[in-house]
């Protein structure tokens, strides 16, 4: 773990990561099978970090971008590739997997109380050029209009997740950058570095990856629907 890092930060993230794990089971349904090969690589990535594995940053190709964020993009392109991984895409719940994006808010807290104790740079919080909290804050609203009321068109739903998409690309690229890996290019003074410790860990490699699915589903989903405005059937 981070030395002299208060323990509340911590323990606020693992709570979010556990709550962004949870919606996104129920999202499949209660898929036990999911929910146990996410587990178990929470659980190998949380043995990288506390072996100090992924503290060597020197390397190339880069150990954390190797063994803990490029298997979630090889999955995400099987599952959208494969028959069966379109067809378990098309049974998650989008209402769901839309009021997910609220976990977006504690992570942004996180983040911003990570860099006031020294962990990441301030360009990757919400006082810099991180806007990734407006995918929370507004969240409930396209929850609550787009599926309780269903008073959005399917357009307005596709834009909102596009936007928000976008931000999330926006911070995944600037914080990779901001890592003292050997394509570093920001904040040299004070570099991305919580990424490569527990529970920080799971930001790459648990959290990003299920939000980031949670808006390509909601976007396959969403132009499959041939009807103007989200279905709550789907």
């Amino acid at each position: 773990m981070l030395p002299n890092l208060p323990l509340y930060i911590s323990i606020v993230f693992a709570l979010t990561t556990f709550l962004s794990v949870f919606l996104f089971y129920k999202a499949t349904n209660d898929s036990n099978k999911t929910l146990g090969i996410i587990i178990a690589y929470m659980i190998l990535q949380a043995i990288f970090a506390f072996s100090g594995f992924y503290q060597v940053t020197d390397v190339l190709p880069p150990r954390i971008l190797v063994l803990g964020v490029l298997p979630t993009i090889l999955t995400m392109f099987i599952l959208f590739l494969t028959s069966k991984g379109r067809a378990f895409i098309d049974s998650l719940n989008p209402k769901i997997l839309t009021i997910l994006h609220t976990i977006r808010i504690p992570v942004e807290f996180v983040l911003l109380w990570l860099f006031l104790s020294g962990a990441i740079p301030q360009i990757m919080t919400f006082e810099g050029q991180n806007f990734d909290i407006i995918a929370g804050l507004t969240a409930p609203f396209i929850y609550y209009f787009g599926f309780v009321k269903q008073r959005l068109g399917k357009t307005t739903l596709l834009i909102w997740n596009f936007l928000m998409l976008a931000l999330l690309l926006n911070i995944v690229i600037t914080a990779t950058l901001c890592a003292p890996l050997p394509f570093q290019q920001f904040a040299l003074n004070q570099p991305n570095i919580a990424i490569f410790y527990f529970p920080f860990v799971w930001l790459p490699t648990i959290v990003v990856p299920i939000v980031m699915f949670s808006h390509f589903a909601t976007i396959r989903q969403l132009i499959r629907s041939p009807k103007t405005s989200m279905n709550l059937s789907l």
